[in-house]
């Protein structure tokens, strides 16, 4: 009889452990990003400093506990063909899928638009964070797509490679 308790009891434990490890990686580190923030901007090729792009519908959610949680949406006048003459391009650039319930940022949809070429990649900010960069997308319909990729440097830093000559010094 003991034995069957004690299964019962390892079985809810494992049940409810697992149930909180999901809430806290789908609901709980996340929050919204105020349309305020300032968020849709984007690096000139001439290197100089990210400059705003005009932008509506702004969604955006981030958290703490990564920095490659950042996903936001918003509708831009802007064309990638109008674009492409001013800002860089970010080459290599996968959407990160979000969470379920942020609808608008469907990482496989945006992949797909990626590769079929309507959508072009550019860079937000470089270094957002150490080994951390913010780059958008934006369709050839106006819609925009914000997410973070781990640049070469950060790829180096987690993985413990040492870092090249290229890399910014880790502040």
């Amino acid at each position: 009889m003991s034995g069957k308790i004690l299964a019962i009891f390892i079985v809810v434990s494992a049940l409810l452990f697992g149930a909180g490890v999901y809430y806290f990686q789908v609901f709980y580190y996340y929050t919204k990003v105020a349309d305020d923030a300032g968020e849709v901007f984007l690096t000139p090729l001439d290197g100089g400093a990210p400059e705003h792009i005009p932008y509506s519908e702004f969604e955006g959610i981030d958290a703490t506990s990564s920095p490659i949680r950042f996903r936001a949406c918003f509708s831009t006048p802007e064309t990638p063909a109008s674009l492409d003459t001013r800002y860089e391009r970010y080459e290599g650039a996968e959407p990160r899928n979000a969470p379920f319930w942020f609808g608008c940022f469907d990482a496989e949809e945006i992949g797909l638009l990626i590769e079929t070429g309507e959508a072009h990649v550019y860079t937000a900010e470089r270094n957002v964070e150490y080994g951390i960069d913010r780059v958008i997308a934006v369709t050839t319909d106006g819609r925009g797509y914000i997410w973070e990729e781990i640049n070469d440097c950060g790829d180096k830093a987690y993985d413990g490679t040492p870092l090249g000559e290229d890399c910014p010094p880790r502040e």
